[in-house]
């Protein structure tokens, strides 16, 4: 059972670890428009979080600080329910690095969020489960 909190550790705040995620080439990308998740996986060391997230909506798309909030609420909420289609498909060893980018300058309403926000779970877990069988 997965907790359906979304504490701190469960965030990626380490420029170190946004920075291997979109400078290397080790990561994959796939959209759920207006989403685009980036990740990777790595080794998890003793006491990480299995994933950590970032959420991220550009100035750019949204001018108001108000309307980014409110995105990124969405975004974190839904995540927050649905996180267990990841920590599922991740085996006991593996950390996935995960960054939910925002792509439209319009807003959605949350149900439409959310069942982005599942699509894109379920791919990534499925890509996840294909290359622990490889």
């Amino acid at each position: 059972m997965v907790n359906e909190a979304l504490p701190k550790r469960e965030r990626m705040v380490s420029r170190k670890l946004i920075d291997s995620l979109f400078g290397g080439g080790s990561s994959s990308s796939m959209a759920a428009y207006p989403l685009r998740a980036v990740f990777m996986t790595r080794e998890r060391a003793e006491g990480e979080s299995p994933v950590q997230i970032l959420i991220s909506v550009p100035k750019k798309r949204f001018k108001h600080a108000v309307d980014r909030n409110r995105v990124k609420r969405q975004v974190r909420e839904a995540y927050r329910h649905h996180k267990a289609l990841l920590y599922n498909a991740l085996t006991d060893h593996q950390q996935l690095l995960l960054a939910f980018v925002w792509l439209s300058p319009a807003h959605l309403p949350s149900h439409d969020v959310e069942s982005r926000i599942v699509s894109l779970l379920h791919r990534i877990g499925e890509k996840l489960n294909t290359e622990h069988l490889s």
